[in-house]
């Protein structure tokens, strides 16, 4: 079992990692620009940060649940793969957005469609799965998929 999902807990840990990053981030931007929790206002350099790091914070259990979903249904590589170049997505829009909200689009709009990927692959995988209980038939097989 720890075979099949080992590669999911790796980008599992490391998307933690980088929510921990965004949240220090965070509060040395408090310490650079003066703002006081609960504060959210002030310095526009201290409200790109601040912002950046919730609309990350927002996506993480989306990104995580169907990371898992993806992995285990459809394809474990698959979906670790599309979970990394998420995360590097994620990176490159939180420090986009930190320099200037236009530099968030292009970051944002590649990991919203990686997230899509990885529900369109969850989707895949379940509906192999109760095909498969329902009717005994591998779709995977028929088409070919020995990969996956």
């Amino acid at each position: 079992m720890h075979d099949r999902i080992a590669l999911l807990a790796f980008v599992t840990v490391a998307a933690v990692l980088e929510q921990v990053y965004f949240s220090m981030q965070v509060i040395w931007a408090r310490r650079r620009f003066k703002i006081s929790p609960p504060n959210t206002s002030g310095h526009p350099c201290f409200e790109r940060v601040f912002r950046a790091q919730l609309n990350c914070s927002e996506y993480f259990p989306l990104f995580v649940s169907v990371l898992w979903i993806a992995g285990y249904f459809f394809h474990e590589g698959a979906a670790a793969a599309c979970g990394l170049f998420y995360l590097y997505m994620r990176y490159e829009y939180f420090h986009g957005y930190a320099a200037s909200a236009e530099q968030r689009l292009k970051p944002m709009y590649i990991s919203a469609t990686l997230i899509w990927i990885l529900i369109g692959l969850s989707l895949v995988g379940l509906m192999e799965h109760f095909i498969f209980m329902c009717f005994g038939v591998h779709i995977k097989e028929g088409l070919g998929w020995k990969f996956f």
